[in-house]
């Protein structure tokens, strides 16, 4: 694919969303929240959500649906799937790739159950979505303990990662006394 001469560069901050076209490079940095790239190979089209919840919590009555919040997973999804649709291709030709779900205080949840973290809960959507909406997951690099830099050029669909690990307070403390 040819890189575009002067991409347009995009941002996202958490629980936002972007579709573009083929001259666009989406940037986020993820923690525990995830995000999911959407890309069309022929068409050279993608989007892009950075989601910090799985889902909405509390009871909703009849009548009482705020607008579609891009912090929810189901909810981002929902509002990217808009975008795809007027695009005219079927969701089932767009191919899918998964980010983040870090943990990024390892030291605070030694002692709590591992699927109770909101990263592995963001994980565990993430890949439920993707199937429920019948999209096909082509790579993924989630969960583990740290932040990662991920950099959507949409022209290619390429999708690049750099993962880096949250440094741990014994950790600290050791480098802390050799400096020291």
């Amino acid at each position: 694919m040819i890189r575009p001469l002067h991409p347009v560069e995009i941002f996202l901050q958490p629980g936002d969303h972007y579709f573009a076209d083929r001259d666009t490079r989406i940037r986020t940095v993820l923690g525990s929240c995830v995000s999911m790239t959407f890309w069309h190979p022929q068409l050279l089209v993608g989007g892009i959500c950075h989601y910090m919840l799985p889902e909405r919590g509390g009871e909703r009555r009849e009548g009482d649906w705020p607008a579609p919040d891009g912090r929810y997973a189901d909810e981002a999804i929902a509002l990217l799937m808009k975008k795809m649709d007027a695009v005219g291709a079927s969701h089932k030709e767009y191919q899918v790739k998964l980010f983040g779900g870090g943990n990024m205080f390892p030291e605070t949840n030694k002692n709590i159950n591992t699927m109770s973290q909101v990263g592995s809960r963001n994980v565990q959507a993430a890949r439920r979505l993707a199937k429920q909406h019948g999209f096909t997951c082509v790579a993924e690099h989630l969960g583990d303990i740290g932040h990662r830099n991920v950099i959507f050029e949409v022209w290619s669909g390429e999708v690049w990662v750099k993962h880096t690990n949250v440094v741990s307070i014994a950790e600290l403390e050791t480098i802390d006394r050799r400096l020291g």
